[in-house]
């Protein structure tokens, strides 16, 4: 894994959201620096880095790692809002935050050069596959899993990495694993964590 020159990027920086390359997020956008933002995308390379702030406050301190989305899909609603959806391109590093005129926030940072062939050993895939199923059979999950078994290893691993209803802490640790191996076993130790949790908070469907 290398990185590359570094790169000017706007930020939409949401704390318990990330993104991953190769998924897609989609976003409502009602804010007015956030619309801005998405103008402002829209107008130049439709290119927007989603970062976790490091605590919900304005102008929080933000995470060493994100990834930048591209606007596929959008929706210009008539009274500013949008609908969109980021498209993941890259993992990124963050290098510093700038000084900007904008109302939203602009970071220098590196893209991250992710191997896209990683695949998980067979032992690894059913490994967490099999907790997977403890965990979802503990939270009261709806998961399919005849199309879980379709996908391959890294739209499986970073696409419950994604959407997994973990703290923002724990989710910033799953991007921020060096390889999909890791990240699969970070995965597995965070099931077995929150699976002990009382399952009384907000559920979630995994599709």
């Amino acid at each position: 894994m290398g990185l590359r020159v570094s790169t000017r990027l706007s930020i939409f920086p949401l704390p318990g959201v990330i993104l991953f390359p190769g998924l897609q997020l989609p976003l409502h956008v009602f804010e007015p620096r956030y619309r801005a933002l998405v103008s402002d995308a829209l107008a130049r390379d439709r290119r927007i880095a989603m970062i976790q702030p490091q605590r919900a406050a304005e102008g929080a301190p933000l995470f060493a790692v994100g990834c930048v989305g591209r606007i596929g899909e959008v929706e210009a609603l008539d009274d500013g809002r949008y609908n969109i959806v980021l498209e993941g391109e890259a993992r990124f590093r963050l290098v510093r935050e700038l000084e900007t005129t904008t109302a939203f926030r602009q970071i220098d940072a590196t893209l991250i050069e992710d191997r896209d062939d990683e695949v998980l050993s067979s032992v690894e895939r059913a490994g967490f596959e099999a907790e997977a199923r403890r965990f979802a059979d503990a939270q009261g999950y709806s998961v399919d899993w005849d199309s879980v078994a379709r996908l391959d290893d890294m739209a499986l691993i970073n696409g419950v990495s994604q959407i997994a209803p973990f703290d923002p802490a724990s989710k910033q640790a799953l991007l921020e694993a060096s390889d999909l191996s890791e990240r699969c076993e970070l995965l597995i130790q965070l099931m077995q964590f929150f699976g002990f949790r009382d399952g009384d908070e907000e559920r979630v469907t995994l599709q």
